[in-house]
């Protein structure tokens, strides 16, 4: 009897130390009042990398910006935000054409969610084959949803040619998407789309027309420090540097 309990209780050992070893595939984490940061994960050259994403609720229905990397995703987000906040997602704006952004705008517009990228986002996504948003943006745009307002503005070349970030101007929230690196980067990531040239005056623009973002949230990685725009200064200077030699 005792080496039978002594069997169960190993096998419930062994149980339990699997489940600790069961990676997360949606975490959602409350940024301030009305903003939540959504991580979901991929695979990129073989390791399990974040992508980072945010979503805004207002009284007129939920704002999501970028979709989830992980296309098994895409449903638990909407699901999860209905659990929590008892509302709906009404609108989806993508910051770049790359799968990590979006991924999940078909999908999305599909369930009557009105789903945007710049027009440029739009050229690239249709010469790649990437998934499209419904409706396009010809030039930086003010949006007004419910007691919330933001702005995209586009920059400038950087990680890609079409990169955008949007700025909640009352709040001091700047969305980087993976135009801005998180201080855990140790370089600028995938520049196969990118232009090394232009990166430092890109984000020079950014830290030009947005003063004393409160928060800024990154495309990857840690998104909690706001010394991100800096040190992506700093890595896009060297970066060009090395270009240029």
């Amino acid at each position: 009897m005792k080496r039978i309990v002594l069997t169960i209780l190993g096998f419930l050992s062994v149980q339990s130390c699997f489940c600790q070893w069961v990676p997360k595939r949606l975490e959602i984490t409350h940024l301030t009042g009305d903003f939540y940061v959504y991580v979901t994960y991929n695979l990129y050259k073989g390791s399990r990398l974040p992508a980072n994403g945010m979503y805004v609720v207002t009284d007129k229905g939920v704002v999501l910006i970028d979709s989830p990397w992980d296309t098994t995703q895409f449903q638990p987000l909407l699901d999860s935000i209905q659990s929590r906040h008892r509302q709906p997602v009404v609108l989806c704006i993508a910051t770049h054409f790359h799968e990590d952004r979006t991924g999940g705008l078909e999908y999305y517009k599909s369930k009557g969610i009105k789903t945007f990228t710049s027009t440029q986002t739009d050229e690239l996504s249709r010469a790649r084959g990437m998934k499209r948003a419904e409706f396009l943006l010809a030039h930086d745009t003010v949006f007004t949803v419910g007691q919330h307002r933001f702005e995209t503005y586009f920059p400038g070349k950087g990680h890609a040619p079409d990169n955008i970030v949007l700025w909640f101007g009352k709040e001091k929230i700047l969305y980087g998407g993976c135009l801005i690196k998180s201080v855990a980067d140790t370089s600028l990531g995938n520049l196969s789309d990118a232009s090394v040239t232009d990166y430092p005056s890109t984000i020079k623009k950014v830290q030009q027309k947005f003063i004393g973002p409160r928060y800024i949230i990154t495309g990857h990685n840690n998104w909690t420090n706001t010394g991100s725009l800096a040190h992506t200064l700093q890595m896009a200077v060297q970066a060009k540097e090395k270009n240029n030699h």
